[in-house]
């Protein structure tokens, strides 16, 4: 690029935006047929020359997405795009015919891009004694005359019922053009949920796992109704749940426990709510009676005036509002789904921490500025994306630990008497590992039109390495039991190595005792795959100030697991640094220093600040609907 530069005389030091447009477009799609003569000179001296037309760097960057195999390459180059609107259409995917076609006056695209609410309140305007046509289409909109309503009576009663159903599950506030890629998983148990609502069946079994995830406790209650509407029906509904009012409203209770792994796998209580509260090694009956409950801090720390403060947030439904988060608290982001909590956190203030502190190549949300950048020296993303997409990654790579697990065992006397190295323990690399099976312990079966089989490897039988490997012990263990072993007893067997036990206590501490060191990545829920990552950076005291940023961390957890992660997160927070939290769970609220409630609905009709303070001032706002919730559990 250099010397197309020197060739045309464009100049080198001025920034790209105060080029001609000429140079600009040089640069960007090619010399055209100007042939350059390009000169290359490597540092041991030697010397390529080529006689050709510079392709310029968009024509460069697509032919290296289409030709590339590497998924890093392909993820950055990602990065440099943007989804536009189709200049033929619009972005209304249809031809010009299609997109002309009007019921009633409104065209289908302008109904796809409507809201689930307000496609509802489209389609009851259309009958002639409906109520009035919403706002933005009140000039366009005109109920249907008696031909029209001949035509489409029965259609328009599908139509109506079905929106009815995506709205009573609290998914209002979606988009029917809304691409299913972009939808959180309990939004698309949801949608499931709400098509089998529609079916009217009866005599059936419906399995749920967790259909509250990402529900605000307002939207829960919909949840609810719609899930005892089905029982009604003469329906069987098993739901695996961890939800408060979830467990309160079941007919009956089945608690598995004492503990989680193998201090679990029992049944403590198996019957109506009332009999799981009256159990005493029942932990979710010692919460939902009272005997245990998570307190309100004592004492929160007080906002001061540092803060990081998001100026003109208007990416996705947020309306042009300004946030500030202060440093050195915790602070919640709370409000109904789809009030545009992810949008301000993750989708401006995450990306924004990360380019302008890691030089990271993400791209923050629509915004006119942030402020206050200077108070932080570090910003740790924690998601709820997998550890690893193989079952080679687990807990114990993923924190490093496995590095000292295996360099201890590299220094035991029988593999120094046998050279054995660090490397000689890993299942990754040649060496101690099993060459049938690559060290993955099982084998793939690939059964062409039908899904993969894994089989367990007949060589090692599972175990990953050699026999020779095997024979070499620490305390009595091979490096197959330590992989084995739950991490609860691993903190104690490892006791004595300091370095070893601070990683495994941090993820003793965020409440996965029961999770074994060697379990595949593939098996931990998003909700174990966030506390992994949240105790691989607490293994590491950091101290520069850092920003954390965690989204819904309790999914998935149990009343103690969620009083751990609480414990953890305040503890973070007493050490100086700050946390952001995008949460439901009113413990975690409660618990919070500061909150910021965004509302007041869903969609368009969100992305407003309701209120922000202390979580007694949230409870002070009957406009607020966490506020009248919050107000219930502080009293």
């Amino acid at each position: 690029m250099e010397q197309v530069c020197e060739h045309y005389n464009i100049p080198k030091n001025t920034p790209f935006e105060l080029l001609e447009d000429d140079d600009k477009d040089i640069l960007l799609n090619g010399s055209g047929s100007t042939v350059i003569n390009f000169h290359f000179e490597s540092d041991n001296g030697s010397v390529y020359k080529m006689n050709r037309p510079w392709e310029g760097i968009i024509a460069r960057l697509q032919r290296t997405y289409t030709e590339t195999t590497s998924e890093r390459t392909r993820s950055r180059l990602i990065a440099c795009m943007t989804d536009l609107a189709c200049t033929e259409c619009n972005g209304e995917k249809l031809n010009a015919a299609a997109r002309y076609v009007s019921v009633g006056g409104i065209r289908l695209p302008e109904v796809s891009h409507c809201s689930v609410h307000d496609a509802l309140a489209v389609v009851r305007a259309w009958w002639p004694d409906g109520p009035g046509a919403p706002e933005y289409f009140a000039d366009a909109l005109e109920p249907l005359d008696e031909r029209s309503m001949f035509i489409g009576n029965e259609i328009l009663k599908e139509i109506e019922n079905r929106l009815g159903f995506l709205d009573s599950v609290g998914l209002d506030y979606l988009t029917l053009d809304r691409k299913a890629n972009t939808l959180s998983g309990g939004e698309s148990q949801r949608i499931r949920l709400a098509t089998q609502i529609g079916s009217r069946l009866t005599g059936v079994m419906y399995v749920l796992d967790e259909p509250s995830i990402g529900l605000h406790q307002r939207d829960n209650e919909r949840l609810l109704a719609t899930l005892r509407e089905l029982s009604d029906l003469g329906n069987t509904l098993i739901v695996v749940e961890h939800d408060e009012d979830t467990l309160r409203q079941a007919d009956w209770l089945c608690d598995l426990g004492p503990g989680a792994g193998l201090e679990g796998g029992m049944v403590v209580a198996n019957g109506p709510p009332e009999v799981a509260m009256a159990e005493e090694h029942s932990t979710t009956g010692a919460y939902l009676s009272g005997r245990r409950s998570i307190p309100v801090p004592e004492k929160r720390t007080k906002a001061t005036r540092k803060r990081l403060t998001v100026k003109g947030a208007s990416h996705n439904n947020l309306q042009n509002i300004t946030a500030s988060f202060p440093i050195g608290c915790m602070t919640a982001v709370t409000g109904v789904s789809g009030s545009g909590k992810s949008s301000l956190v993750s989708g401006i203030l995450a990306p924004a921490l990360q380019r302008h502190l890691h030089k990271a190549d993400t791209v923050p949300g629509k915004h006119r500025e942030i402020k206050g950048l200077e108070h932080t020296d570090k910003a740790i993303i924690i998601d709820q994306s997998p550890i690893g997409r193989t079952p080679r990654s687990n807990p114990a790579t993923y924190t490093k630990v496995f590095d000292e697990i295996r360099s201890l065992f590299s220094k035991t006397t029988l593999a120094k008497e046998r050279g054995y190295t660090p490397g000689t323990f890993s299942f990754n690399v040649k060496g101690g590992r099993c060459e049938s099976c690559k060290g993955a312990g099982s084998i793939k079966l690939e059964m062409n039109f039908l899904p993969d089989v894994w089989i367990t490897c007949d060589v090692c039988h599972g175990k990953r390495y050699t026999r020779e490997c095997l024979e070499v012990t620490w305390k009595g263990k091979n490096i197959h039991e330590i992989l084995e072993m739950p991490i609860g007893e691993a903190v104690e067997f490892f006791g004595n190595h300091r370095k070893i036990f601070r990683t495994l206590d941090t993820l003793r501490a965020v409440g996965l005792s029961y999770v074994r060191l060697g379990q595949p990545a593939t098996t931990l829920s998003g909700g174990e795959a966030q506390r992994v990552k949240l105790a691989s950076e607490l293994r590491r005291p950091p101290t520069k100030h850092t920003v954390y940023i965690l989204d819904e961390p309790t999914t998935g957890l149990s009343f103690s697991d969620v009083q751990l992660l609480i414990e953890v997160l305040l503890e973070l927070r007493t050490k100086g640094h700050t946390v952001i939290v995008i949460e439901h769970h009113l413990d975690v609220v409660k618990s919070s220093d500061w909150v910021i409630d965004l509302g007041p609905e869903g969609g368009e009709r969100g992305g407003a600040i309701l209120v922000e303070g202390t979580p007694e001032d949230i409870a002070a706002c009957e406009e607020s609907f966490t506020g009248q919730f919050l107000a219930q559990m502080l009293g």
